[in-house]
């Protein structure tokens, strides 16, 4: 497998354009339970191509947006570098390069299962100024599928070998509460996207586990995401469920 911070550096443009963004109340939990306000100084670990950074510069923070693939910020600086209350850092989870105590609240998005977790967490500590918080955010498949969403993943576990692999660190609790010292459970918000096959062919190609052209399961890949569209869609469109879960808390010392 590649390193986590190379392997999206040939997929950022099908990253930008398809992968899903956060429902507007996870701002307002952020805002409820973890002190976000204007001003606020927020750390985005593994900030990618600046979709979550984005939502955040609504609130009014100032957002540190640490990401280490070169090419995923610099999609990000394109997005958002004219925004006074946005920085982009060269660095990892488990070494921003911030100063200590320099946030009051540290977020990952779609990036905790790239994490290596004892060395994050000792990150986050140290960045993170007295009584601060976390939000782990992730956009995942509801537990129940529909029945688009059960043909596609049997399609990525036919034509893409990583798929289950990578899944299984997606949202792992396991992982997750020793991450926080202790038990935590996530608030969970409805959030979708509506695809043409041009969109829906986008946002797999997006995904790390997914071959890409040349290797021998990509065009049978894509021959049967078109075969699992016109199975299921309707007047040219099918509806991508998610579940938004935010893991948020601080971290307990042990």
């Amino acid at each position: 497998m590649l390193r986590s911070t190379e392997r999206f550096s040939s997929r950022v443009e099908n990253y930008s354009k398809y992968r899903p963004g956060y429902p507007a109340a996870v701002l307002e939990l952020l805002r409820a339970q973890c002190a976000l306000a204007p001003g606020s100084s927020v750390a985005d670990m593994g900030s990618g191509t600046g979709i979550l950074t984005a939502l955040l510069l609504e609130s009014g923070a100032e957002v540190l947006a640490i990401e280490p693939n070169h090419e995923m910020r610099a999609a990000a600086e394109k997005l958002l570098g004219g925004h006074s209350r946005f920085r982009s850092v060269a660095g990892t989870a488990e070494a921003t390069t911030l100063p200590a105590g320099s946030a009051e609240l540290v977020v990952a998005g779609q990036a905790f299962h790239w994490f290596d977790v004892h060395a994050a967490r000792a990150e986050f500590m140290r960045v993170l100024k007295p009584g601060g918080w976390v939000a782990l955010i992730a956009n995942e498949r509801p537990p129940e599928l529909t029945a688009f969403l059960a043909d596609y993943e049997a399609l990525l576990r036919r034509h893409a070998a990583e798929y289950d692999q990578i899944r299984s660190l997606r949202v792992d609790e396991t992982r997750i509460r020793e991450f926080f010292g202790g038990r935590c459970e996530p608030t969970t918000f409805p959030n979708r996207q509506i695809f043409d096959f041009e969109r829906l062919e986008g946002l797999l190609l997006s995904s790390s586990y997914a071959p890409e052209p040349g290797h021998p399961e990509h065009e049978p890949l894509l021959a049967g995401l078109s075969q699992v569209f016109e199975r299921h869609q309707r007047a040219g469109q099918v509806v991508f469920p998610y579940q938004t879960l935010v893991y948020w808390g601080r971290l307990e010392q042990r």
